[in-house]
Parts: C-alpha cells; sequence; structure tokens
C-alpha cells in the first residue's frame, strides 16, 4: 500500500543523504565482486541503517528493544509454523537478542550467518521426516487434535517432538482432503464448493497445506467416477500431500542466501514502520511494473511446477498472445536469445528463468516448449512493451429507473514514472469520464474498493475532474513546514452526483481522494466503516546511486517512509482511515486487518486546515444519507452481511480440530449447516445488467481474452449488493426532491409486512 511522490527529488535532507553516504562509501567501489555475497551484505547494511536514520520521517531508535524487536520478527519470519527450528536452536539464537543493533551498526551477520545455516539444515531434516509419514497409512480413528494457534505454540524440544508436530499437521491436511473426496463420491461427483471452502480448517501459515488444499479443489470438480473404497482414497490423499510437499520443498530449494538475507533486512526496516521495505533487486522490478501497470517481455505469466516452468496465463494484447503459438500449459524447456545457442531451464529458479525470457523491446527470444499434447516446439517471440490491463481503470454502464449510470472501477493509482507521457491513473479516468458523459449518464460511481493506493499526484489529478479548483491534500515532512497540493485546473469533468464506493482494504491514495470528496462535500462516500487508515508517504530510493563501481552488482532499492499526508480539513487518515458516510455491512467488518493492527504502525495527529470551500449543490446529502441507512437497515441481504461477519470473527479464534474422522466429521458438518445460511449471499443479483463503452464493444470483437474478463467483471457487479446501493444513492441524488412514499403496514405472524 505505496504512495509515491515524484516531488520528492526536492527533498533536500535525502540529497544530503546522497552526497554524505556517496563520498563515506566510496572504499567500496572495488573490493569485492558481486559474487563476494557476506560484503555485499554489510554494503548493505550499512547503506541502510545510514539511509533510514537520516531520510525516515521519524527514525526508531536503534537500542536493546529495537534489537529485540527485530529478532522476534525475523525468527518469526523464517519459520512461522514452528517446524523447522527447534527449543535449542531458539536457546542458542536467543543470546544475541539484544545484540542486534550493536551487530547492525559493526555490520557483523554472526547471527545472520548462524540463523541462515540452521535453518538450511533443518529444512534439509525436514525432507526426510515428511516423506517418512506419508509412507504409511494414516489411522483416522484414533482421539487426537492439532492445534493450529502458531504462535503461542513452543518449540519442540526434540526431533521426535518436531516429528510428531509434522505428523499432525499432515494429518490434518490429508484428514479434510479425505472427508472432501468421501463427499465427492457419496454425492455422485457433486459437491458444494463454497460450502467447503468456508468449512475447511484454513491454516494461513502452512505453505504446504495451502497447496495440498489447493490440489484437493482442483479435484472438487471431479465427477461421476467408479466408487473407490476407504484405502483408496486415503492413499490418494497422502499422494496428492506429497506431491504438494514435493512442491513445496522445490521452492525452498529455489531460495538463495540472499533470499533469506532481504528477510533480515526487512525485519530491520519494519521497525521503522510498516511500509518502510528493503526491495531486492527483482522485487523492485516487480514494484515498479504494479506501479506502471507494464513490462517490456512476451506478456505471460509463469509458475513452477517442480523442475519445470509452466506457462500459466498469456497477458491480453502482449507479443506471446499475439503470436497464438504459445499457450497455457505449455512447459519451456529451453530459452535462447536470437540466435544465440539456447540454454536449459529445466530446475532452474523462477525468478532466473523470467530473468531470461523477459527483455527490451524489439529483441528476439526463442523457447523451446513441451505443448500441452507432448510434442516439442520452438517458439520465436519478438519483445514488446506488455500493457497488464488489469492494472488499469475500466468502467461499464447500466440503466436503472429510465436512468444510465456509470461505474468506474480503478484498481490502483498507477503511473509510469520513466514515461511522462505513458498511461496513468489521472488520465485514464478522466477519459473514462468524458467516455461516459458522451453516454448520457446521468451519475458516477467510483469504484476505489480494495486499492492499495499509488502515486499521489494521480490523485491531485482525479479529485480535481470533481470540483472547480482548490487544495486536494497537505504534506508534512519532519521539521518542515507543510506543503499543500492543489488542483489549480478551474474546469470540472463531471459536476453531477458522484459516489465513491471504498472498504477497509482501501489505502493511501484511496483515502485521500475518499477524504478530499467527502471534506469539500462533493459527493458521498459508501462502503465499510473504515477505510485502512496509512496516512504516510514512502519515497523509493535506488541504493545503487551511492557507489560508484557497478561490480557490487544491484543493490536493489530502500523504500522509506517520508513524509504523512493529511487531509484538507487537517486531520490524518492515518490509522483512522476515512469514515464512511453511508456503512454497509461487509463479512470482514470484525477481522484485525487495518493499519490500527499493525505493529510500529505512526500515530494519528492533526495539523491546521487549508483554505478550502464546499461544494454547494449538494442540499439533498443528509436526506439522501438517512434513506440509504434505512434501505440497509430494513435489507435482509445486508442483515445476512452482518451476521455472517460475526460469524466469521467467531471462527477466527477456532484453533484445534479433531483428526478423530468421525469428530472432523461431525465439526464440519455443523460449519456447513451454519454455512448454508450464508449461501444467498453468494447467489444474489440485483437484476441490474451492465454493459461495456462502444469503444470497447468494438475492441472486444477482436479480443476475446478482454471480452471474457469483461463479462466476468460484469457478471460480478449484477451480484454485488454493495454496487447497488451506490446505485440507489446516486438515484436519490437526482435533482428531484426526495418524497417518502406513503407506506401501509401491518403485522402478520409477528413480522411487519409492507404493502
Amino acid at each position: 500500500m505505496n504512495t509515491i511522490l515524484q516531488f520528492m527529488k526536492k527533498n533536500y535532507k535525502l540529497l544530503l543523504v546522497v552526497t554524505f553516504v556517496s563520498l563515506s562509501l566510496l572504499a567500496f567501489k572495488s573490493n569485492f565482486s558481486s559474487s563476494s555475497d557476506p560484503e555485499k551484505d554489510k554494503l548493505l547494511i550499512e547503506l541502510l541503517t545510514f539511509v533510514l536514520e537520516k531520510g525516515h520521517y521519524s527514525p526508531a531508535t536503534m537500542d536493546d528493544e529495537f534489537s529485540k524487536g527485530v529478532y522476534k520478527d525475523y525468527i518469526e519470519a523464517l519459520d512461522p509454523s514452528k517446524r523447522f527450528f527447534l527449543q535449542a536452536d531458539i536457546d542458542e539464537f536467543s543470546k544475541y537478542e539484544l545484540e542486534l543493533d550493536d551487530q547492525l551498526l559493526n555490520k557483523d551477520l554472526t547471527f545472520f550467518d548462524l540463523t541462515y545455516t540452521r535453518l538450511i539444515q533443518r529444512i534439509e531434516e525436514s525432507k526426510s521426516i515428511y516423506k517418512s509419514i506419508l509412507d504409511q497409512p494414516f489411522d483416522y480413528t484414533i482421539d487426537e487434535s492439532f492445534n493450529t494457534d502458531y504462535e503461542k505454540m513452543p518449540y519442540a524440544k526434540n526431533t521426535s517432538e518436531l516429528k510428531e508436530r509434522w505428523r499432525k499437521q499432515i494429518k490434518l491436511s490429508t484428514l479434510s482432503s479425505l472427508v472432501d473426496r468421501q463427499e465427492i463420491q457419496d454425492s455422485n461427483g457433486v459437491i458444494d464448493k463454497d460450502l467447503k471452502a468456508v468449512a475447511a480448517p484454513l491454516d494461513e501459515e502452512s505453505d504446504f497445506q495451502d497447496a495440498a488444499e489447493t490440489e484437493n479443489k482442483k479435484e472438487l470438480a471431479v465427477t461421476k467416477d467408479k466408487k473407490k473404497s476407504f484405502d483408496e482414497l486415503e492413499k490418494e490423499t497422502r499422494e496428492s500431500s506429497l506431491k504438494s510437499l514435493d512442491e513445496y520443498f522445490g521452492f525452498i530449494k529455489d531460495l538463495t542466501r540472499k533470499d533469506y538475507f532481504s528477510v533480515y533486512l526487512n525485519s530491520v526496516t519494519s521497525k521503522f514502520d510498516p511500509h518502510t521495505n528493503y526491495l531486492a533487486p527483482e522485487d523492485k522490478e516487480r514494484f515498479d511494473v504494479s506501479m506502471s501497470g507494464k513490462l517490456e517481455g512476451i506478456g505471460a505469466r509463469l509458475q513452477k511446477k517442480n523442475d519445470y516452468t509452466e506457462i500459466s496465463e498469456l497477458i491480453s494484447g502482449g507479443p506471446a498472445w499475439r503470436g497464438k503459438q504459445l499457450e497455457a500449459g505449455d512447459i519451456v524447456i529451453k530459452v535462447g536469445q536470437g540466435n544465440q545457442e539456447p540454454i536449459d531451464v529445466v530446475g532452474m529458479r523462477l525468478d532466473d528463468v523470467v530473468k531470461k525470457i523477459k527483455g527490451t523491446k524489439g529483441t528476439e527470444v526463442r523457447l523451446t516448449v513441451k505443448k500441452v499434447d507432448g510434442t516439442i516446439k520452438v517458439i520465436s517471440i519478438i519483445r514488446d512493451i506488455v500493457e497488464i490491463e488489469e492494472t488499469y481503470a475500466k468502467s461499464s454502464i447500466v440503466e436503472k429507473n429510465g436512468k444510465k449510470y456509470g461505474v468506474i472501477y480503478l484498481p490502483k493509482f498507477y503511473i509510469d514514472f520513466e514515461d511522462r507521457d505513458g498511461r496513468d491513473a489521472g488520465k485514464d479516468i478522466a477519459l473514462e469520464v468524458a467516455r461516459l458523459k458522451k453516454e448520457g449518464v446521468s451519475g458516477i460511481v467510483l469504484d476505489v474498493r480494495d486499492d492499495g493506493g499509488g502515486s499521489l499526484s494521480t490523485v491531485v489529478d482525479i479529485a480535481g475532474l470533481f470540483i472547480e479548483e482548490g487544495p486536494i491534500v497537505q504534506i508534512k515532512s519532519a521539521g518542515k513546514r507543510k506543503e499543500v497540493l492543489y488542483d489549480r485546473d478551474k474546469k470540472i469533468e463531471w459536476d453531477g452526483p458522484l459516489v465513491i464506493m471504498v472498504n477497509s482494504f482501501s489505502a493511501s491514495a484511496s483515502e485521500i481522494l475518499a477524504a478530499a470528496i467527502q471534506d469539500y462535500k462533493r459527493g458521498i462516500i459508501i462502503g465499510s466503516k473504515q477505510t485502512y487508515g496509512k496516512g504516510t508517504v514512502q519515497n523509493v530510493i535506488d541504493l545503487n546511486q551511492f557507489v560508484r563501481s557497478s561490480s557490487v552488482g544491484d543493490l536493489g532499492a530502500l523504500k522509506t517512509t517520508t513524509q504523512k499526508f493529511y487531509r484538507i480539513n487537517g486531520g490524518s487518515t492515518q490509522l483512522e482511515g476515512v469514515s464512511s458516510d453511508i456503512v454497509m455491512p461487509d463479512r470482514y467488518s470484525y477481522l484485525k486487518m487495518g493499519e490500527r493492527d499493525m505493529k510500529n504502525a505512526m500515530p494519528w495527529d492533526k495539523i491546521d486546515p487549508a483554505s478550502y470551500s464546499t461544494w454547494l449543490n449538494n442540499k439533498n446529502f443528509n436526506q439522501v444519507i438517512m434513506n440509504s441507512k434505512n434501505r440497509i437497515a430494513k435489507n435482509a441481504q445486508f442483515q445476512l452481511v452482518e451476521d455472517n461477519a460475526k460469524w466469521i470473527d467467531s471462527r477466527s479464534e477456532d484453533y484445534v480440530y479433531s483428526l478423530n474422522i468421525d469428530k472432523f466429521k461431525l465439526a464440519q458438518k455443523q460449519i456447513e449447516e451454519r454455512a448454508k445460511m450464508y449461501k444467498p449471499l453468494k447467489n444474489y443479483s440485483n437484476k441490474l445488467k451492465f454493459n461495456s463503452l462502444p469503444y470497447e464493444i468494438e475492441i472486444m470483437a477482436k479480443d476475446n481474452s478482454l471480452k471474457e474478463k469483461r463479462q466476468r467483471w460484469h457478471e460480478s457487479l449484477s451480484k454485488d449488493i454493495y454496487v447497488e446501493e451506490a446505485l440507489n444513492v446516486l438515484d436519490d441524488l437526482q435533482g428531484k426532491p426526495i418524497v417518502k412514499k406513503p407506506m401501509n403496514a401491518k403485522l402478520k405472524d409477528g413480522k411487519l409486512v409492507k404493502s
């Protein structure tokens, strides 16, 4: 959830840091090669600690308390479900618990080297553990249980206790899979996947269980088959679990020392605040792609399958998609650059395969692939700029009560910092608004649910589309006067009814937009009780600029919090987020998942308000809000959502699962029975028909992939009760006076019946 500022280049404090650090690190210019990881690690520590101390908005004091926090977070990150380390390991590690601040200042890698070496050792030992466990059938008649509350779980005292923990973890996974298989068979291949998704025991920190459940979900689609015995089904579950664990350990095998060192560095940076992170070179590249929504390559998503790299999806419009030779499911065996000898990539880590396939626009890559039919084929692809369509804004039109309305979805406040003429969220939203106006819409819903933020400049541009001119957001740097970002364009692109949809995952830039619209009283904010609550600004600092010699290799970047932003009314969105004008119940209302629930989050505060005038054409806002609240309170579907949210919250503390098949089935049956109450939430339809705009219909005639994606989106909108209520609000916001219709009501069987 990152907000990046272009004008951070004007931040003189950071420029001072750049100059000072560059001078102090010249000694590193030729002392080692890129293959000398320990020396490179020491350089990274020196760079990070210095830049954080000088450039962070509120730098943490590196003392014993700091050291304890780094130690705890790092050990938890290495072994979150406590299935590798023994208590003896922790006892040995804990000697350094109060020394990490000193080790960091002295560029001492003793603690990291010890934990890294031990982890690799324990991982190797675990391979034989899970294989031996899955070599024998489980006895599901034994009355035993497993507690998945890893945070409170002690470390295993010895190897035999660790093996027992592995046994129970795996048994829980296979038991869940076995029960599913039995249900499939008993129901002639038909099973309610929605109920199983709710009922299955969840272990968020256990990667291998996630993989096993994913494998099992694929098999939920199995239809009628010959009746299999219990022993046959039990064996299948162990084989499936073994396959998943092999894939999981194959992923672990691909991790290198530098990957684990990144984990260590991020345990350090997170002590400053949750959004200060070290970005290794690959992470920095992924971050840039997520911000710009485009990359240079062939336009294919890859995934690892054991030692093989598989094409999982072709990106619509990309060169691989246009070439029509590469398909999802193809296995990449070799990669060649133009006419050069191709390199065998079987067994190669996924990141390295990706690096070889990606490349500069206009260059050729030759992929030797094993097709889904088993044939081998060499496919030549000319790389190009690939736009990731899912990143970009999109809009739809819907008719309701004789009026047209527009719905714009913005997944991210994207921008390409390298190409000022490229696409960005501000330009695209302006274009979508213009297109909707051309279609004669009477109101617009701007949906920023699940939008984690992005570029702050695009927020100013988007908010400016709906007001005449004025301040949009205030910025405060440590020890400096505030800066106010203004919309200075007097033109209003849309002066009609406006609704902004948010939820608890709307963060950062999304919150700035919602806050500005709310403070101006320009539109109505509808959604979760409050948004995420991230009111800080991050700047990405390229660490390579501090070292002259390229022999060091790519050092990556540091994303660090340098500023805080404030609403134009002076309040911060930090921790508190933006409170919706109209609160709609959602399934995750009671779960802890906002900034206020994160460790080391920066505090809430406020500054003086900016000077601004509220929107005048909103005289019926209060009545509109009251009408909506009344509808929501009386809506049976929303009441069901609220009840579901409370149930999900109550289940979040359920950690203990029986490993006895009869007791497990009974518990699952009880959960499924309760889950049936909430099935109407999945089957809901708002009876509205959503359509693409004319320009997009023309494109979809030639692009089946885009057509399919838009059809899925429109289908989801037609099942979305939140969008329906947002459109109801637009209805009420029309210039007509709101008159409450007389309602006849009477009691029947103790219930109010309207007529």
